[in-house]
This record gives structure tokens, sequence and C-alpha cells, in this order.
């Protein structure tokens, strides 16, 4: 038997060592912000309702985020954006300092890389062409600037038309700005983008408003563009204060108040506690770059969901009307981006943060109340209906099946129950019972993505429905969650789309790439590949029709080897298909659960290859290191249960699938002074594979341990060989 207590010295010593320590260090929020990660490098508290941060481009899919490192001009400063999505959205009252009165054409302004710096909630950079130091930092509902002035002749330039969205001239559709104030400027206005939505805003500065020059704007703009020369001269500082709200200008103005007598300094120094209270939940040690990726990985994870509730609770929901937050702190979250994060976010809270849980359900409760559906994905409370699915009954299941408290399970069994028969954009579910499946000729784009992802959403809501005692309504949804079957064809070992009549589509090319609604097909984001695979619920039935452990192997190592046999590779390009091995794509979520199906078929070994490869070599310490959107923080919740040597592929079954560790040990602080903590014994580049683990001191015989296991607290030992 190990000695535990020399374990427990070394882990109270570890622990001791890091009290009080500043995590933000390990983190660089320049990760993700070229390439595909479509994150950015704004100043932005944990869940927070503002994200202030330089705009380097507006329009197209490498500005979704509105910044791209490999830009070396700003645009604008705006006060919100979307976290790693790929739709572009945000943007928000866009503003930038200048230096010459005169009134230009372009405000923009060149810079140099060595002047940008960033860490967790703070943001600088100095503009060459405006000749202004730039400063941002940010409160949960307030954007704070400090703007030094290097040359006389300081000012403002606002343009409220602009923002992250394809066409700028059609973005508003509404505007009303004007000076409210001595000091103060505010607006609502309707925009339009990745959603239609309403927001209002309060700008403040710590002087005199001058003469507000209203300068030319195109004829199609319905928003103004403003010059506001203080004429301040070289060496002089203007600090600007920015709220936004969904609702009206006055819970903007309250949301304002909160940062009244905050002062620049102690706002950024607010928001480095607040992100290293998140981030110190789990004490991670690794070698080289492993501590920057996994706390850059915690970082990009928790900037999302957004609370988008004022601080009174009201907020805009998605029937376009003010309401109130149902939860008893008042917030309302919103983008979850749930097709992405109901596989690996969720569980990654419930165990770091349980605590938020259940404001999420209760949010996606109210979003029920609003729309008729939970919702599927969300953003600032409108639904735009883009992804299939509904993920949010994922999330609210699990949180029955854990024993969560603080929501009304009976109001989330019936929202789940509803938007699982209701018809709507995404979802007939008439022809689902019909046919038992969706039939190509009938639903056009996406049919076996979307019989397979229903087959996931019927599956977590029968486990509720059984755990809450109604037998009727778990064996209905249990026996939906079965229509898998019906789109799997045994003959060629793929998923495969099936008209009306029962006929397999002819001809039938595994490796054609659909993209839904972009350029049709069957699958979402995907080709046949990967969804041939997409049955978390249910993995042993899964082999089973494969014909076993040995032939499921077969076809796993053929996805992750085989190469599309034409020349021009796939018959249409989606931006959202990288990183790939074979045909296995890491860069987006329908693949994430794959190589952990390894170990349930009894092949750890292979689970423990793929682990390290995809960690070593598609999450890497430089901008364009994240192989793909990291989507409102799944691609690095994925990482970081990696890392430690777990992962969720079925995430309602409460259990974590055993992986390798690339983390040497790792203390999960699951607060009331309990730690769940995790070694990797003798891990290095070459012992890659795992030869035991025990957990507690007992070798474990199974290929899991559980949420129980983890939230009891205890050690779990990983035992690491070189084959």
């Amino acid at each position: 038997m190990r000695n535990f207590a020399i374990i427990a010295l070394f882990s109270a010593a570890a622990t001791a060592a890091n009290a009080g320590g500043d995590y933000t260090k390990y983190v660089d929020v320049f990760i993700g912000t070229d390439g595909t990660g479509h994150t950015y490098p704004n100043a932005v508290v944990p869940h927070g309702m503002v994200q202030a941060g330089p705009d380097t481009g507006y329009s197209t899919w490498k500005y979704c985020a509105g910044y791209n490192y490999s830009d070396t001009r700003i645009l604008s400063f705006s006060q919100t954006r979307l976290s790693g999505v790929g739709c572009p959205d945000g943007g928000d009252v866009g503003f930038i300092p200048f230096t010459d009165g005169a009134v230009k054409k372009d405000y923009s302004s060149s810079f140099r890389k060595e002047t940008e710096k960033a860490s967790p909630g703070s943001y600088e950079v100095v503009l060459d062409d405006a000749r202004a130091k730039v400063e941002i930092a940010a409160t949960e509902y307030v954007a704070l600037y400090r703007i030094t002035y290097l040359a006389d002749g300081g000012g403002i330039f606002f343009d409220f038309q602009t923002g992250m969205v394809g066409d700028v001239k059609h973005r508003v559709r509404a505007s009303d700005v004007k000076k409210t104030g001595t000091r103060q400027i505010s607006g609502t206005q309707k925009v339009s983008a990745f959603t239609q939505r309403d927001i209002s805003f309060v700008v403040e500065f710590d002087r005199d408003i001058p003469d507000i020059i209203d300068i030319k704007r195109p004829k199609e703009h319905k928003a103004p563009r403003w010059s506001l020369n203080f004429n301040l001269k070289k060496g002089d500082v203007l600090n600007v204060k920015i709220a936004v709200s969904t609702v009206d200008e006055d819970g903007a103005r309250k949301n304002l108040a909160t940062a009244e007598g905050v002062s620049f300094e102690g706002a950024r120094e607010a928001a480095k506690a607040s992100w290293n209270k998140i981030l110190s939940k789990i004490d991670a040690d690794a070698d080289g770059a492993g501590k920057t990726l996994f706390y850059t990985a915690m970082y990009h994870a928790f900037i999302s969901p957004n609370n988008i509730a004022d601080v009174d609770g009201k907020y805009r929901g998605a029937d376009g009307k003010a309401a109130r937050a149902s939860s008893l702190s008042k917030k309302y979250y919103a983008n979850f981006s749930l097709w992405d994060t109901f596989r690996a976010v969720f569980s990654l809270t419930s165990i770091v943060d349980p605590e938020i849980i259940p404001d999420y359900v209760n949010s996606m409760l109210d979003h029920f109340d609003a729309a008729g559906i939970l919702p599927m994905n969300q953003y600032w409370g409108k639904e735009t209906y883009c992804m299939i699915g509904n993920h949010a009954i994922s999330a609210i299941a699990g949180a029955i099946l854990r024993g969560d408290k603080g929501f009304d399970y009976w109001r989330a069994l019936n929202a789940m129950v509803v938007s699982s028969t209701k018809n709507h954009p995404k979802n007939d579910f008439d022809m689902l019972e019909k046919y038992g499946y969706y039939p190509f000729d009938l639903m056009k784009v996406e049919s076996v993505s979307r019989t397979l992802e229903n087959c996931y959403g019927d599956y977590s809501l029968a486990q509720a429905a059984k755990a809450m005692g109604k037998t009727e309504t778990a064996e209905k949804f249990f026996r939906r969650a079965q229509y898998w079957r019906n789109v799997f064809d045994p003959s060629v070992g793929f998923m495969r789309g099936r008209d009306s009549s029962g006929k397999w589509r002819d001809p039938f090319d595994p490796f054609e790439f659909s993209h839904g609604e972009s350029f049709g097909g069957d699958y979402t984001e995907g080709n046949a590949w990967q969804y041939t695979f997409h049955v978390q619920q249910d993995v042993p039935a899964l082999i089973e029709a494969f014909g076993g452990n040995a032939k499921f192997c077969a076809a796993l190592d053929r996805l992750f080897s085989a190469k599309d046999p034409r020349e021009t590779g796939t018959f249409k390009v989606s931006a959202d298909v990288t990183g790939l091995i074979g045909q296995y794509v890491h860069g987006n979520e329908p693949s994430h659960h794959i190589a952990y199906m390894y170990a349930e078929a009894g092949r750890a070994d292979r689970t423990a290859e793929l682990v390290r490869e995809i960690c070593s070599t598609l999450y890497l310490p430089k901008p364009d290191g994240i192989c793909g959107n990291d989507d409102c923080g799944q691609m690095s919740a994925w990482y970081i249960f990696s890392a430690l040597g777990f992962y969720p592929l079925n995430p309602n079954d409460l259990r974590y699938v055993l992986g390798a560790p690339q983390v040497k040990s790792a203390e999960i602080d699951l607060g009331g002074g309990k730690n769940f903590k995790i070694f990797a014994r003798g891990l290095s580049k070459e012992n890659k594979y795992v030869s035991r683990v025990d957990l507690n001191g007992k070798t474990l015989s199974e290929h899991y341990i559980t949420q129980a296991d983890i939230l009891s607290g205890g050690i779990l030992e990983f035992f690491m060989e070189n084959k």
C-alpha cells in the first residue's frame, strides 16, 4: 500500500506554495487569436457582460471575434463580442482616439506588436498613427479605458454603425444616440448580425464633453459618426467608462453605477482576482508549455456563457420583451453555444464551479418561457436556430441526474418534453416519429446528423424522467434514443442517409463533407466518417452493431488513418473542418469523444496514443495554437479533461472514461476542505501509456471513474510506461 502520509505532505506543500499565487501569469490570452481559434485578447471577467478590446476587422469568417493576431492595424475599440464562435456578432459602441483634430476618412491606426500586452482582465496597446496609449480593464458590467495622449490635440472618434457583421451598412436597423449630460453619451440601437437584438449603452468621460462634430456618413447608415475633440495635450489622460444593457438606457446607467468610485487600477486588480478565483480551482503542474496551455484553456472555458441581465436582474428575452431573471442571483446567462459545450464544458463546470449551474438552468428555462422551446443556439438572449439538436436538454438533464439544487425539476422536465415534441425550424418531430429517422428527401439538409443528435437529447431526457419517477415518459424517449439504428447501414459500416421509402442514399461517398444549409448534405459540418460514431449514449450497442470490439476498433483505426482518395480533397470545403488526423476532425466538436471510444472497446492504449498526439500537435502555445473554433470553451474543456486523464464521453451517465494524463499532477479544489488529487507517476515524453490506475490506493478494474468519485475527494494515480 502506498504511503498516503507522504503523498498528503507533498500535496499540502504544493498547495501552500501556490496559496495566494497568481495563476493568471500562466495564461496567454493571445493563444487562439490567429488561425481558426476565433478567440480575442479583450478585457473581460468570468462570464462578464462586457468584453472590451480592439477590432482589427469587422467582416468575414476571419473576424468572428473582431480580432486577428496577424493584423497590425486597429479600426476601433468595442465593448461586446463572442468567444471562439464561427459567426460574427458584437462590436458595439466602437470608438478610437486621435490626436489630429482634422476630420478624416479613416481614423484607424497602426500599432507595433511589442506594445500590445494583455492578460486576464486587461489589455493595452500604443497606437502609432493616433499617437495614444490605450489601456482597458473590465468589471462584470463596465468597460474602463485609460487613454494617455502622446501628442497634442487629443480626442475621440465614435462610429456607432460598426460591428462584427458581413454587411456593415445594414447592421443598424434603428439608432438613437445623444448627449445626455455634460460628461455622458447614451443610446439605444436595434442591430442585426448573427442575431437581431437591442443594445443600449452609456458612455461616461471624466472630462466635460466638447462640442460634438457630426461627421458625414454613407446614406445607408442609420447610426451617427461623431468626433469629440477634447483638445487634450501631450501627456493628458482621458478616462472613459462604458456600460451596456439589453433592456434600456436606464439599465445601462444602473450598470454603470456599479463602477462608481472604481479606479482603473482597482478594476484591473479586481478582474485579475476574479480570474485567479476560478483558475486556482485546479492547481496543475506540467513541464514546458503544458502549464500555459492548461491555464489558457481554463481561462477560455470560463469566459462564457455571459450574464446579460442588468444589475437589477432585468434582461431582454427571446421574444423581444423585457423580463426579470428567475434565478436567485438575478443573472440571466446567454452565449452557451450548446451544440459545442454540452460535450464537456458543463461537466467541467459541475466539478469546478457547481454553484453556477442552477443559474444556467434557470436562464434556459426563462428562455423557454419566452421562446416556447429551450435554447438551441442562443446568443445575446436571441435564438438563432443555427445548429441542430437541443442540447440544453443534455445540460438540464445532467443537473437533475447530479441532484443539483436551485431550480424547479418539474418546470425543467416540462420544458424538456415540450422542446422534444414541438415542431420548430430545425426539428419536425412528427416526421421523426413517423419514420424513425429523418428521410433525406423530406428533411433536405442534415438528415443523418439531426437524427443522431436528437437521439442524445432523447436519451438525456429519458434518464432525467426515470430519475424523477416518470416511467412512461422515460420509456418513450428511451425508445426514440434508439433511432440511430435506423440510419446505420451495416453493409457499409457508416451512418448513411435514407429516403422516405427506406432506400439508402446512392451514390454514397463517406468522404463528402456537408455543411448543413451552407451547401447541403446529410451531415452537419462533417461527413459520414465522424457522424458514424455519434452514439455517445450507448457505445456498447454501437460496438455490437459493428460486430464486437475487434471490428469496432478496426473501424476506428480506419477513421484515424483514412485519406480522401480524390486529389482535390473534399467535394466542398468547410472552414470548420480543421485539425484532421485521417478523417477525425478535432477542430470541430462531433469528433471530440471518439478517441475515448477505444477505451470502451478494450484498447486504452490507443486512447493514450491519440490523446498525446492531439494534445501535443493540435494545442500549441502560439496565436494559431487552437486547431478549430474554441466555441465558447469546448475546445479548451476537452484539453483540460484530457490533460487531467479522463473525459466525459457520455456526459449524462456521470462517468469519466480514463485516458492518459498530460500533466504531472493536479489538485482540484472541491470546496469545504475537500480536494481531488491526480498524479501521473513516471510521466515523460516516452511514457505516454498507462499500466494501471489506482483510486484511493485500490487498483481500478473499470476503465472509468464517476462524478461521485471525484466529488467525494481522494487520490487518483496513473502509472505511466513507454509501452
